[in-house]
């Protein structure tokens, strides 16, 4: 994996030194003697790789010298400033300036490749990296799955609301056009001119000189009477109770059980409640 960075960094690293030793020689010849010229390329790229190996032995060890960094850097804007200045004292300055930046690119290439060997992992820990990602994107896919799902059976849900609603609307509605009619019909009839005689003629044989009034059925709310309402009006006391059911216990020989006393108590067509009745039998039969 390292060759991905180490090789374009090396690459670049020597063509530099090349290119540096061959333009000092050229540059400086015209001055000095050529021997002295290569040295003085060969000290420049010697400074750089003596520099550029120091760095890349402390990053073997886990360590970084800032001072080391910096010489490294100067020997590569130095490479780059003989570069630039002998493009510019020569008649295709284009050509030389285009490749005066290769020493800077080289220091660059090597800075990506220690921030690469500083950030790489083992292939275990990617590994155990992609399996978190994907149980991520797993749980994230099946947590939409589920949303999308709630979602439409919440619209299935409301939209049969919303129809029921509509039918049970639609048929109040038909039931109070039906009662409307039916009303209006009768209001009709009451107020009919052949209404009071007909009336008239039913009722006179029964209450003679009375002409009642038809007065049409109230619609409205209702409340349910109780057990204790209707036997209130003629409720036997207690007294009267005990001698009823006693007279209808000792009405034939043996006397009579309960149960069927009771049916003959109801059959004569008293009335009281279950409890008051119970509680008679319970007095007479003591």
């Amino acid at each position: 994996m390292n060759a991905k960075t180490v090789l374009p960094a090396v690459g670049m690293t020597a063509v530099s030194m090349v290119l540096t030793l061959a333009v000092v020689v050229m540059w400086l010849c015209t001055a000095m003697p050529w021997p002295v010229a290569v040295v003085v390329g060969l000290g420049i790229d010697g400074g750089w790789l003596a520099t550029l190996a120091y760095e890349r032995r402390l990053a073997a060890q886990g360590d970084h010298s800032t001072p080391v960094t910096a010489v490294g850097w100067s020997f590569g804007l130095i490479a780059t400033g003989v570069l630039i200045a002998h493009a510019l004292t020569e008649e295709s300055a284009g050509a030389w300036l285009a490749v005066a930046w290769l020493p800077i690119a080289a220091k660059a290439l090597w800075l990506v490749h220690g921030l690469w060997e500083r950030t790489a992992l083992t292939g275990e820990a990617l590994d155990a990296i992609q399996g978190i990602q994907q149980e991520a994107r797993d749980e994230a896919a099946v947590a939409r799955a589920r949303l999308r799902s709630e979602a439409a059976t919440e619209e299935t849900r409301l939209t049969a609301v919303t129809q029921a609603g509509a039918r049970v609307a639609r048929v109040q509605a038909r039931t109070a056009d039906t009662l409307s009619r039916a009303w209006s019909t009768l209001e009709s009839a009451r107020e009919g001119e052949d209404t009071g005689r007909a009336l008239t003629s039913v009722t006179t044989r029964v209450t003679p000189g009375v002409t009642p009034r038809w007065e049409l059925p109230v619609w409205g709310p209702t409340e349910p009477v109780s057990a204790f309402a209707l036997e209130s009006a003629g409720a036997l006391t207690d007294d009267a109770l005990d001698a009823l059911v006693d007279q209808i216990r000792h009405s034939e020989t043996p006397a009579l059980s309960y149960r069927e006393m009771a049916s003959r108590f109801r059959t004569a067509g008293h009335s009281a409640s279950e409890v008051r009745l119970r509680a008679a039998w319970k007095r007479v039969a003591a």
